[in-house]
């Protein structure tokens, strides 16, 4: 049996403290550009009770690792909430906010996989191995997907910089459909396109290139 199966509980806890890390980063740079929502809230915690939703934190994660017979696990934390008018240069700000979460993760991602690499010739424990693979791995997933630039995600928000203001306006007023349109392209691939498939290459070249 892999490491995901027989350590549900841990990879659970990592995925759920790595997507609270993800959204600390959007509201910390937020407040640090001029919106304080997210302070104001009690959002700039690692408490966490207040990143917790119930079908992103919870039901998602179990549902897909059951469906997926133990193989997968992903999920997320509750937004943060971001008012784009308090933030001094509207558009460039909002990007640089939507840029922190992923970043965050990569950061995390590099940190875990230079430990490995660090302690493996020191005698590196399998479990240990295991552990900090698996944070290298979801904190590589959450980045990758939170970057496709499909509205409401955060990489929507950086593509909108290269649109006039009308057409970003018009483009991230998509975002309440954006979850069907992403579930739709992920559950059905459309010709030789599969957003699951290049998710999922990606993630192995990262993978790959942080030498795990």
């Amino acid at each position: 049996m892999d490491f995901l199966s027989t350590n549900i509980l841990f990879v659970l806890v990592a995925l759920v403290m790595s997507a609270i890390v993800h959204e600390v980063a959007h509201g910390y740079v937020a407040d640090r550009l001029g919106d304080p929502t997210a302070r104001l809230r009690g959002r700039l915690t690692l408490n966490p009770i207040p990143h917790i939703d119930p079908i992103f934190t919870i039901l998602m994660p179990l549902a897909i690792f059951f469906a997926s017979q133990g193989s997968f696990i992903f999920g997320g934390a509750k937004p943060v909430p971001v008012d784009p008018f308090n933030l001094r240069d509207g558009r460039r700000d909002l990007s640089l906010v939507a840029l922190a979460g992923p970043a965050t993760n990569i950061l995390i991602a590099v940190l875990s996989a230079s430990l490995i690499h660090i302690l493996l010739p020191l005698g590196l424990g399998v479990d240990l191995f295991h552990m900090l693979r698996a944070i290298v791995g979801i904190n590589l997933l959450l980045a990758i997907f939170n970057l496709i630039p499909i509205p409401p995600l955060d990489g929507s928000k950086v593509f909108s910089l290269f649109l006039s203001e009308k057409q970003a306006a018009s483009y991230l007023s998509i975002g309440s459909m954006g979850i069907f349109i992403l579930f739709f392209l992920l559950m059905f691939p459309i010709g030789g396109f599969s957003l699951g498939g290049i998710i999922f290459n990606l993630l192995e070249y990262s993978m790959r290139l942080l030498g795990l």
